[in-house]
């Protein structure tokens, strides 16, 4: 059971090393209509805002992508008063221009994943969100901003193929993904983004290149990646993403007025009476 007086309103989801940021931090064990979250969710501060963090893959990366509780891990942000959710994640670059290091904010993505659960709403009302601009504009404009001052390298739109995992793409999967013009692939954006928009939440996916995906190769002359090189940069990485939730969090505006808010506005398919 979650104390009254205990709430948040920006929510990250992320590595474990997001747990040294946080000031005056308590867990806490959330139960969900929809099972347990991925680990108990640790609340505290960045620059008097108060966080909720929650690793999606558990606090020993013991969830693989396609294994990830997504609708328990929403449910209990929104249980807590979180109205934005800031997503960052690993990925790899789909294209020959965006290097390792660079940091994507993603405006579009495409679902390949299957099975997974991924809607809130399975009746008796029928519930259509709209996915035509799935990221919250507002997020992205400011994550894109922070960035810049920071001097990470970013860009500010592109789009994130999720793959369903666990295994990695194949040469031919990662052509075909380069050829349609897609940015970057992960595995766990999908359903996140989506389930948020159910919940009215505003989401922003950064999305952390540390590698070329395989089929780059046979696209541009790119120099394969090696193990070592993408630890480095995953390292790397880290230390930026740090930076930017520092200069992020207490630049986010209080008040909300992006389409995000009021997604289920127009969502709801009234009920139609059958004839007799």
């Amino acid at each position: 059971m979650i104390p009254q007086d205990v709430s948040a309103e920006i929510g990250v989801f992320g590595g474990s090393g997001f747990y040294s940021l946080l000031t005056d931090a308590r867990e806490f064990a959330i139960d969900t209509p929809y099972g347990a979250p991925s680990e108990r969710v640790t609340l505290g501060e960045v620059a008097g805002r108060r966080v909720a963090f929650l690793p999606r893959h558990g606090r020993f990366h013991q969830y693989p992508p396609h294994a990830i509780n997504y609708r328990a891990n929403l449910w209990a942000m929104k249980e807590l008063g979180v109205s934005r959710i800031i997503a960052p994640g690993a990925c790899g670059s789909l294209q020959p221009d965006i290097e390792p290091g660079c940091f994507v904010v993603c405006d579009q993505f495409v679902d390949r994943t299957a099975g997974r659960e991924q809607t809130f709403y399975n009746g008796p009302l029928a519930i259509h969100v709209s996915a035509a601009e799935p990221y919250c504009p507002d997020l992205r404009r400011l994550v894109t901003e922070k960035a810049r001052e920071l001097g990470i390298p970013v860009r500010p739109e592109g789009t994130a193929v999720i793959i369903q995992g666990p295994r990695f793409s194949t040469k031919a999967e990662s052509i075909w993904f380069t050829r349609m013009g897609w940015s970057v692939v992960n595995m766990t954006g999908y359903p996140e983004v989506t389930l948020a928009r159910e919940l009215e939440l505003c989401y922003v996916n950064i999305a952390l290149v540390t590698d070329w995906n395989a089929g780059v190769h046979a696209e541009a002359e790119v120099k394969p990646v090696t193990a070592d090189e993408v630890h480095r940069v995953f390292a790397e990485n880290n230390q930026r993403l740090r930076n930017l939730l520092f200069a992020l969090i207490p630049a986010i505006p209080e008040e909300r007025d992006c389409l995000c808010s009021a997604a289920l506005h127009e969502a709801v398919i009234s009920p139609i009476e059958t004839p007799l």
